[in-house]
């Protein structure tokens, strides 16, 4: 990183892979329901997971559908320290999360049964829909920085001048050279 501290009001953040642990959820449903057990998270080498774990796209599809539909329900679990980084930057200013999910209802309920109810009111959830048209609403929510887990998102940010930050995961190692982080805490230290 170059040093420069980031102020909670310019960065954002996605959902999946960095505030929620959406791969533990995927891993525990696709054994619960689909007997697909032994999947380690480091077997995920590709956003796209059956591609890289031999598994039917239609289940694939259902349990991301599952946990995209019913967040709570699906036992979708915070990142270790999210919550506590979270409600600390809400202290301080407004913090946004940019989503690819097609539904924003999901996430703020999920976010209300996770986060304290003062930092939960400034917390702004904005669901688009499609991975490669972050851009436009960072921009337009006048973000200058974005933590995603996603290494072409970070790329598109990057080449838009968005200073892109990679939350470390096994699906997008080797893919970017991008500055990284690996933990919560390591995003607070970009910030205070």
């Amino acid at each position: 990183m170059n040093g420069v501290k980031i102020d909670p009001a310019e960065i954002g953040f996605d959902f999946d892979g960095v505030i929620a642990d959406t791969v533990e959820a995927f891993i525990r449903l696709a054994c619960e329901q689909y007997n697909h057990c032994g999947i380690r998270p480091e077997d995920i080498t590709d956003f796209t997971v059956e591609h890289c774990l031999g598994m039917a796209s239609e289940i694939a599809e259902s349990i991301f559908f599952q946990i995209l539909q019913d967040s709570i329900g699906s036992g979708l679990l915070p990142m270790p320290g999210a919550v506590e980084v979270l409600e600390e930057f809400a202290g301080r200013a407004p913090v946004t999360i940019v989503t690819a999910r097609p539904l924003a209802e999901p996430v703020h309920r999920w976010l209300q049964t996770m986060v304290a109810p003062p930092a939960y009111a400034r917390i702004q959830v904005v669901a688009m829909g499609d991975h490669d048209d972050k851009v436009r609403h960072i921009h337009q929510l006048g973000l200058r920085a974005f933590v995603d887990d996603r290494a072409e998102t970070c790329l598109q940010m990057h080449r838009a001048g968005i200073r892109s930050i990679v939350f470390n995961q096994p699906w997008n190692r080797n893919r970017h050279n991008l500055p990284s982080v690996g933990t919560w805490q390591e995003i607070r230290t970009l910030c205070l």
